[in-house]
């Protein structure tokens, strides 16, 4: 591709991150299957529409809806699909976003946050029809959410929540304390209860949504992105082992480990710790299989998977050193289970897995998506938050969009430099 700067000073502001640190610590319940890959044997070089570097969840929705519009599309990643932040998810997709919709209304106006709020809800139910269609063998289940008010709120702590939510047409419901314990058995002040949530196995999820990219053309290269070059009409990846891969456009999916030339005035790395626990009897299981989490900073959240495993998550903090966060992991699981067992006392705590991961939050709750200021062939996807999944949805169609060059005002919703 001619016009790329080879001047390693020119580029210098847009090598990755050196600071790599491990995405996951410990082991997730996930199916551990490795299917076979397409790997593709660079010598030299090699050119494509689309270079995705991060070959997680968002890069394999990414790949997903690009090779669907026709796009030759490379991936590069480091380490085997899926194996990263990945497999770290407790994969509660939700479409309620981490700051609630009276906090979001303050800060953008009542408008712009219920059209994004109804935006993530369009999001899930699209995701799942998706997976529908392709027919991807990932657990997915539609569930509802359960939202507790924390235990010392006021009765009418999340009123106001359930009336903007009202009055933005969003499927909520109010419980109060009464209605909560006899619906749930569940004792806080005040709950909201919404339809539209969903589960999955997030390694298989991604397993089929690689599956049927690579079905259509797409290849996966086993290396490490080392630097990056941009020109105005394209862009180029330089791998450990050498080889050159230029492109019309680069897709960073890179999880929490973002290269250093991305703005980052908005997020910030924290850590977050998940135990699972061996089977419950169908019995001890809460109703309707709700998806369930806090109105706190910061929030449990718990789930139980298709094998009636209780995962439980949450107890996050400002640690983004991996040894730090393995180092905390038997006194957060002990927290974990103590926080749960207040809230449901007949279930089992039979601890079978634990696991710590990195986590990515933003200021206000939204993630970080489009094209990267000063480097506009390089496209962004972050999706930071608690229904991370559900960004990484929307980062796929806002993807294609600008490669397709149907770019919508509403992207700058997720910009970076909002």
């Amino acid at each position: 591709m001619s016009g790329l700067p080879s001047d390693p000073r020119l580029n210098a502001e847009f090598s990755p991150n050196p600071r790599i640190h491990p995405l996951r610590s410990g082991r997730a319940p996930w199916s551990d299957e490795r299917p076979p890959l397409p790997i593709l044997e660079l010598r030299g070089g090699a050119g494509c529409d689309v270079v995705i570097v991060g070959a997680g969840i968002t890069g394999a929705f990414a790949a997903e809806a690009l090779t669907r519009q026709g796009k030759s599309v490379l991936m590069v990643d480091r380490s085997f699909p899926g194996r990263g932040s990945t497999a770290a998810s407790t994969a509660m997709l939700l479409w309620e976003i981490d700051t609630s919709l009276v906090e979001l209304a303050e800060r953008y106006g009542f408008t712009k946050a219920s059209m994004l709020y109804g935006r993530c809800l369009a999001a899930l139910r699209e995701l799942g029809e998706l997976v529908s269609g392709l027919a991807i063998d990932c657990n997915f289940a539609a569930r509802p959410s359960l939202y507790l008010a924390e235990s010392d709120a006021q009765p009418d702590s999340l009123a106001a929540e359930q009336e903007a939510r009202l009055r933005a047409n969003l499927p909520s419901t109010h419980l109060s304390m009464a209605e909560l314990q006899q619906s749930f058995g569940m004792s806080r002040p005040a709950a909201l209860v919404v339809s539209g949530a969903a589960e999955a196995d997030p390694v298989r999820l991604a397993n089929g949504l690689l599956h049927r990219s690579f079905e259509r053309g797409a290849r996966l290269v086993a290396d490490a992105v080392v630097d990056y070059q941009f020109a105005q009409n394209g862009a180029a990846a330089v791998l450990a082992s050498g080889a050159v891969i230029e492109a019309r456009h680069i897709v960073l999916a890179t999880g929490y480990d973002m290269p250093s030339f991305v703005p980052s005035d908005l997020h910030r790395i924290v850590s977050t710790w998940c135990i699972a626990t061996l089977p419950q009897a169908e019995a001890r299981l809460w109703p309707h299989r709700a998806l369930v989490w806090e109105a706190a900073d910061p929030y449990l959240y718990a789930r139980f998977d298709s094998q009636d495993r209780l995962l439980i998550g949450g107890e996050d903090a400002a640690i983004s050193v991996a040894d730090a966060r393995e180092s905390l992991m038997p006194e957060k699981a002990a927290r974990l289970v103590q926080r749960m067992r207040g809230l449901q006392p007949q279930l089992e705590f039979d601890v079978s897995h634990s696991w710590s991961a990195a986590f990515g939050e933003t200021a206000d709750g939204l993630p970080l998506i489009g094209r990267v200021p000063r480097a506009p062939q390089a496209i962004a996807a972050y999706g930071y938050g608690g229904n991370g999944i559900t960004f990484s949805y929307i980062a796929s169609r806002m993807i294609a969009a600008i490669v397709a060059g149907e770019e919508r005002q509403w992207f700058s919703d997720f910009a970076l430099d909002r």
